[in-house]
């Protein structure tokens, strides 16, 4: 197979022929249709993951895709089964699994990072029967890709860890996938969305998918200020999409008493520990919630709104580039919006 390796953090990113992965017991081979350029592939390339440790690597962890073989004891799925699956693997066995929060297995597996990811023509997932997403017959595998990691966090971010409701004001601080896809998101809800990002496209993108206000943080010398005085008061959600200590610290300040923050941007350590202000959340009785993915059993409901067409997950694709495209594409990840990457084209 073709596939996008890497020989060190930061090494140069080159496509390549590598074996064809074979299934393993309980797992999957997936032919690759559509696979997601995403920013936690190029903090994985900057060596800010623990998880991978084995080189060379192939990066990528959103995907669709066709099963091409089944491992031993596979019981719910057939070859020529269009899927996609979460970007949390889990195992199905141990205590959270049991208690249905595999997006926080304790033994979880992530293509992309504790193995060979979808950055290629073919990918393996363990424990199918756990893992795998049907998808509508319908849906463009580029569409459905973009499910795995940034709309799905987004969604579990907004509705179930959020709480979000009609007519409260949310505040998404950064508009990348995972921002974009919660604008998008709490917009659909009936919530007033306030879009908060440096980059002039990304707003406009971010008013298009249904942000009420949006705000250049690049020109506002508070934003947290402005967000109180636009809503006299504060937010009652606000995510932290991007991921920096900066746009966490304003998340908080920007929320109303007994406000909610959900952290879904990553917050790797090598960009510094976050600095929280504590105080605001013990003397408002603030919510600090974390937002890591969505379980494949919860897919459900999202995936009955985007048959509906409440929510248009294939609004967020800017672009479609080939394999041999995707070097130069993780290396820059400066597109506005989602670029996927489809392996045959």
């Amino acid at each position: 197979m073709q596939a996008v390796m890497y020989e060190a953090f930061g090494a140069p990113l080159e496509v390549r022929q590598a074996p064809d992965p074979v299934a393993p017991a309980g797992g999957v081979v997936i032919r690759v249709e559509a696979t997601g350029l995403c920013r936690s592939d190029w903090h994985g390339w900057q060596g800010h993951d623990a998880d991978i440790q084995i080189f060379p690597h192939v990066p990528g962890h959103e995907l669709a895709g066709t099963v091409a073989e089944l491992g031993p004891g596979v019981a719910g799925w057939k070859p020529g089964a269009r899927v996609t699956v979460p970007f949390v693997c889990a195992c199905g066995r141990c205590r959270s699994c049991l208690r249905g929060d595999q997006q926080v297995c304790e033994n979880q597996t992530q293509p992309g990072f504790t193995h060979w990811g979808s950055f290629a023509d073919y990918v393996v997932i363990e424990n199918a029967d756990v893992n795998l997403v049907g998808m509508p017959d319908e849906m463009e595998f580029t569409t459905a890709a973009g499910l795995g990691c940034r709309f799905a966090t987004a969604f579990r971010a907004v509705v179930a860890q959020g709480r979000v409701t009609p007519g409260e004001w949310v505040a998404v601080h950064g508009c990348g996938g995972v921002g974009l896809s919660a604008v998008m998101i709490a917009a659909a809800l009936g919530a007033r969305v306030i879009a908060v990002d440096i980059a002039a496209a990304a707003l406009t993108m971010a008013a298009r998918l249904g942000a009420a206000v949006t705000l250049d943080a690049s020109e506002e010398t508070d934003v947290p200020a402005a967000i109180h005085d636009l809503t006299r008061g504060g937010v009652q959600v606000s995510l932290d999409a991007l991921g920096s200590p900066a746009t966490a610290r304003a998340s908080i300040a920007g929320l109303r008493r007994r406000g909610r923050h959900v952290q879904v941007g990553l917050l790797p350590p090598a960009a510094g520990r976050a600095e929280l202000p504590m105080e605001l959340v013990i003397a408002q009785e603030l919510e600090i919630l974390g937002s890591h993915g969505m379980a494949a059993h919860a897919y459900g409901p999202m995936m009955e709104m985007v048959r509906a067409g409440t929510l248009r997950p294939d609004l967020l694709v800017s672009r479609t580039i080939g394999l041999d495209e995707a070097p130069a594409a993780l290396a820059a990840m400066n597109t506005p919006g989602v670029t996927m990457i489809v392996p045959s084209a």
